[in-house]
This record gives C-alpha cells, structure tokens and sequence, in this order.
C-alpha cells in the first residue's frame, strides 16, 4: 500500500494569538513532532533549553548557519532565530508530521526553501487574532511585560496580521478549544492528501 510521507505544519500569528499553544498540544497528543527552533536571545524566566528553544550563542549560531545546517534562519528584533534541518527531514521522509512555530519571515523561507520534498510537504496556517482589543488583552494578561514591551509587542503583532493572505488556511481564533478542533481538523484533512502519499518498492499483489 502507498505509506505517507510527513506533513510540515507552519503554523504563524502575532504574539498572543495562541500558535505556540496549538503547536504544543498537537506534540502533546502525539499527532506531530514539535521542532524546536534555535535563538541567540536570552532564555525568559520559565523557559527550558531544549524544550522551548535550543539557546545558542551568536558565534556558534553563525558557524551552523555558515555550514548549511539551517532549514530556514533570520534575524529579529537583533536576535537570530532558525530551524535545524535535523530537526525536520528525517522525520518527514519516515511518515512522521513536523510541526513548527515561525514568525512570518520565517514561513516564507521555508515557502522558498529549493529542496523541493520540504516544499511538497509544507502546509502553512496563520492564526488571526478575533481583534485588536481581545490581542491586546492577551497580551497584558501575561503579567510578566511592562507596558512599553507590551505595546511593542502589539505594534508588531498589528504588522504580523498583515501576512495573512499569504497563507494558504487562516484560522480565526475563538476559544482554545475551539481553535485546536479546528487546527487537528485540518491536519487530518492533509494526511489524506493524495500528493502526501508515496509508492512502496514492492507492488501491491
């Protein structure tokens, strides 16, 4: 029988658009693995080397960068950011779906990317905000930014939503619940993709 190959979920949306959440329950679940993106910016308090980001300093960030092992890799805000080929194209080939958490910079270069397995299984989401006023109050209902931070975050966030026609779902966020029903909706609609099949060696008898 033909066996699938992985689906390369890009999932993007403003800070407090609940992305990273739907991206975390879906690895959770055990529906996708989550890939975990390198940065040279310091780590917030909570966060964990290895399981939010992989922290890196800017010269080794460089040296990987500089050797190809980046599948896509930017600079924002004066930090680096990007994703570890390793971290993707293994899983993909083997039938597994990969699940990644990108600005919107970041999606395009993986829109971009030349190697054309990644680009056959990419299938990239924007995760819109319901409004402004509910943004904001996400934002500020963090406790942890000062309101300087705060509207930064929400002047980029505004910037953000203005990619949206560049994918090719857009969820319009309501309720947690409601968005992940939504969200694994779709990747199981992807998984049934013809074009995410491939033949086995051995035909079928």
């Amino acid at each position: 029988m033909p066996q699938r190959t992985g689906i390369l979920l890009v999932v993007s949306g403003p800070s407090g658009s609940g992305k990273t959440t739907l991206c975390r329950r879906l690895a959770d679940e055990g529906e996708a693995s989550y890939s975990i993106s390198c940065t040279t910016r310091a780590a917030r308090p909570g966060e964990v080397n290895g399981r939010d980001y992989h922290f890196l300093g800017r010269e080794e960030f460089t040296a990987k960068r500089k050797a190809g092992e980046f599948l896509e890799s930017a600079e924002v805000h004066g930090n680096l950011y990007g994703t570890l080929k390793s971290e993707v194209t293994g899983r993909l080939e083997q039938g597994s779906d990969v699940v990644m958490d990108l600005d919107v910079q970041g999606a395009a270069l993986v829109r971009a990317c030349n190697d054309t397995a990644i680009r056959a299984a990419a299938v990239d989401l924007f995760v819109m905000p319901p409004g402004e006023d509910e943004l904001l109050a996400r934002l500020s209902g963090r406790g942890t930014d000062s309101p300087e931070v705060i509207a930064l975050r929400m002047k980029n966030a505004l910037e953000e939503m203005g990619h949206w026609p560049e994918y090719t779902y857009r969820l319009l966020s309501g309720s947690q619940e409601e968005d992940y029903a939504r969200f694994k909706a779709l990747v199981i609609a992807e998984r049934m993709r013809v074009s995410c099949r491939k033949v086995c060696d051995e035909p079928v008898q």
